[in-house]
């Protein structure tokens, strides 16, 4: 027996564990943040276990008397967490036996710290997923309340960064919450594959003892329980589901975030970062930087490399547990609270910022925006379309040969473009006037963004 150790395994060996492999292989560093789920998952088991026999009820009591003192601990910051106990497991456990003694030690009775890492991770995914998607339905309110608050705000669309048609402020803000609410259905998905019981399944292989899972699951509020404990134990489909989802919300604050910055800039000018929000340049006085955008954009690649660490890290594990899987937590934790924080900045950024609608008036008024708006007229008159798109692209060089837009062209030269266009032409051009008649569903009508607000101020609510 190796002498001197604390070690729950100090049976079978005959030297005390190294300080150098103390260091190297304990996650109490970071898997301390998993105490709650750790307790919750505890209080539960010896639950189970009074019910099936295996506590008596003196044993309960005391097991739920030391765990309530070690949370008040943990809360109040007193607890000592211990590098040599190298995990949450151990370093409950361990402050448990001290409290209530050999009840204490009954508590991993038919648990190994396989299936209970499982479990605390589940227990924490679970609200993870909870907790991300409130804050982003926080954020879409804030998308939501501009879009309401920029009824009749026009500027241009881009495709491949070039004005496009014209668009109302209210779509392209209602866009983001519909990305966002794609987001928020990945969470519940992933929630729901989450909300499966890996406790009971031992460290490889279950127990000959009789235990009840499903009154864990219970206990617990999972949904079902995991039906093989090889599979139970090395599980982390769940993790890299919520990891995906994390990159893929990162992804849309990023593209987001893009479009902003761009906004920001003298060249465009259609939207101002509130100075709380910005920084300066230690050189240039007259700098307004948007970094806090800048910097969801960049912590974008951390969330990126979270996803594909944990890929790598699964693909070459034979089944089952294997120690490799400790490094699954910091990869997801950092994601976690990287996506937390730029979804929480976002809703303040959105809710501060502030809109120059008048620049966006002046984009829209060049580009040709009108262009598309203007074939479809002669499409309605009877044109065919390739017919009525070559006719308006040759009116297009035509104008900007002369430098005018489309809705300043005399009646007469659009007329000799096309003897189907008419005086009626002058409630189509414009950017204005586009807006006011886009019809199909889903498009950027006024309408249309009307009815869009105010389903999504109802779905919020």
């Amino acid at each position: 027996m190796a002498k001197g150790s604390n070690k729950p395994w100090h049976g079978r060996f005959e030297q005390p564990t190294a300080k150098s492999v103390e260091a190297f292989v304990q996650s109490i560093s970071f898997d301390r943040r998993l105490a709650k789920y750790d307790m919750a998952g505890s209080l539960a088991h010896a639950q189970m276990l009074r019910e099936n026999g295996l506590l008596t009820a003196r044993d309960l009591a005391a097991i739920r008397r030391a765990l309530a003192a070690i949370d008040r601990q943990i809360d109040q910051g007193k607890f000592a967490f211990r590098q040599d106990l190298e995990d949450i497991h151990m370093n409950i456990e361990a402050a448990l036996i001290r409290r209530a003694g050999d009840a204490g030690r009954k508590l991993h009775t038919a648990r190994s710290r396989n299936d209970q890492i499982a479990l605390d991770l589940r227990l924490w995914a679970r609200d993870e997923c909870d907790a991300v998607a409130a804050l982003i339905q926080r954020l879409q309110t804030e998308f939501v309340r501009q879009a309401e608050k920029s009824t009749g705000v026009v500027l241009p669309a881009y495709t491949h960064l070039q004005p496009a048609q014209p668009v109302l402020l209210g779509h392209v803000l209602l866009a983001y919450v519909e990305e966002l609410a794609r987001d928020v259905d990945r969470l519940d998905d992933t929630h729901r594959r989450t909300n499966v019981l890996p406790l009971g399944a031992g460290a490889v292989a279950g127990t000959t003892l009789p235990i009840d899972r499903r009154r864990v699951a219970d206990l617990l509020g999972f949904r079902g329980v995991a039906r093989n404990s090889i599979d139970a134990t090395s599980d982390r489909d769940f993790l890299v589901e919520l990891a995906f989802d994390l990159a893929m919300i990162a992804q849309h604050l990023s593209r987001w975030a893009e479009d902003w910055i761009l906004w920001s800039s003298g060249e465009f000018g259609f939207f101002q970062i509130p100075d709380a929000y910005a920084t300066g340049s230690s050189m240039m006085p007259q700098k307004r930087n948007p970094d806090c955008l800048e910097l969801i954009r960049g912590k974008t690649a951390r969330v990126y490399g979270n996803l594909t660490a944990l890929l790598v890290l699964l693909k070459g594990q034979p089944h089952a547990y294997n120690r490799d899987l400790q490094e699954d937590k910091p990869p997801v934790f950092d994601s976690a609270d990287t996506v937390r924080e730029c979804l929480a900045m976002a809703a303040e950024i959105v809710r501060q910022g502030r809109f120059r609608a008048d620049r966006m008036a002046d984009a829209s008024a060049d580009g040709y925006l009108d262009a598309t708006a203007l074939a479809e007229y002669l499409v309605a008159k009877g044109e065919p379309f390739r017919a009525a798109h070559a006719i308006v692209g040759r009116l297009v060089a035509a104008c900007d040969a002369r430098g005018i837009e489309l809705a300043d062209a005399p009646l007469d030269m659009l007329k000799k473009a096309s003897p189907r266009i008419s005086r009626d032409v002058t409630k189509t051009l414009g950017a204005r006037n586009v807006v006011s008649h886009y019809q199909s569903l889903g498009s950027s009508g006024r309408r249309q963004v009307a009815a869009e607000i105010r389903r999504w101020k109802r779905l919020l609510s």
